[in-house]
């Protein structure tokens, strides 16, 4: 009984299964396919490192407006009752606002000395490589249109024979009365902003903050890249309350005008540039901004060389931490 009981149920099942393939709904013909759905814009390595230490340190993380975006600061007060400032700090390409090596122990160790520090996350590099996919779709755009098999069999056929009448068949034209909407113009696209101005924008927001702080006085210090960058806003911007820079081992970024020589020879404010002799190419570049500040008379440039210490990390980031303290006593 139990078989026949299974085995009609399963006669049943196959008809309803028939019954569901004979009325799915099919797609009209000509209707074009649906576009996938775009794919999110993959968040820059920057701002992940900077959303993690927010994550980590919640009490000195700030968040900053600086044009369109919104990115992470680290800030410190300092460990006095009568600070003499405030110092922003800009890290090198690829480091974080708590970077290891300078910007870290620096942030950290300069509210000891009177100072508030303010760190401030950089936004990556610009992508030297073109977009593909916008290559790739330019490319399709220009290509002819693909020839099937259906249409080389209607090119190859002979024209239409004449009509009983000796007539060849005329060409069917649209109605004159219906009105063809024209085709809707593209929106312009909105340019993306070039590495260098994202930066600019948030130096804007880091002294808009200090202002806010009362600092009585503002120091721009940069390590790597972050020090050229430094110097190209002091450069460009010119703002009226900052009077001191400092370089820590300064380098320029690849692509970057004006050149790193002719921004330093053209600020006049206090400049302190610290670097390590690792290497000749290091001594060699010091050397060039030396000779470039004496031949334009800089009236407060001045180069402080440090041993690096390879084996000894934490030591040769304490004598550059004393050695920038003690320029900032020097340069009130």
């Amino acid at each position: 009984m139990t078989l026949k009981m299974l085995v009609g149920a399963l006669a049943l099942l196959v008809p309803l299964g028939t019954w569901a393939e004979g009325n799915a709904t099919p797609a009209e013909p000509g209707t074009p396919p649906a576009e996938p759905a775009p794919r999110p814009a993959l968040a820059e390595r920057s701002a992940l490192d900077a959303e993690e230490l927010a994550r980590r340190l919640p009490q000195q993380a700030v968040r900053l407006q600086a044009g369109d975006e919104r990115f992470v600061a680290l800030h410190l007060p300092a460990n006095d009752g009568q600070p003499k400032g405030l110092v922003i700090l800009l890290p090198d390409t690829g480091e974080n606002a708590d970077w290891p090596s300078a910007i870290g122990p620096l942030r950290r160790r300069l509210p000891d000395a009177g100072w508030h520090t303010l760190s401030l996350s950089l936004p990556d590099a610009d992508d030297p490589l073109p977009n593909r996919a916008a290559a790739a779709e330019a490319a399709s755009e220009s290509a002819p249109p693909a020839t099937t098999e259906a249409d080389a069999a209607t090119e190859n056929r002979p024209d239409d024979p004449p009509s009983e009448a000796g007539y060849l068949p005329a060409e069917t034209a649209p109605p004159l009365d219906e009105e063809t909407e024209p085709a809707a113009e593209p929106e312009p696209a909105v340019p993306t902003p070039s590495q260098a101005e994202r930066i600019s924008a948030r130096i804007d927001s880091a002294l808009a903050f200090a202002r806010q702080q009362n600092a009585a006085t503002i120091v721009l210090l940069g390590h790597g890249s972050g020090a050229y960058w430094a110097a190209r806003y002091l450069q460009q911007q010119a703002p009226a309350d900052v009077h001191h820079l400092l370089l820590v081992q300064v380098r320029a970024p690849a692509n970057q005008e004006p050149p790193l020589e002719r921004l330093l020879g053209e600020l006049r404010l206090a400049t302190g540039d610290f670097y390590f002799e690792d290497r000749d190419a290091t001594r060699a570049a010091a050397r060039e901004r030396l000779n470039t500040s004496r031949r334009l008379r800089h009236p407060a440039y001045s180069q402080v060389a440090l041993p690096a210490l390879p084996a000894d990390r934490a030591s040769e980031q304490e004598q550059l931490y004393r050695r920038i303290r003690g320029w900032l006593t020097r340069h009130p």
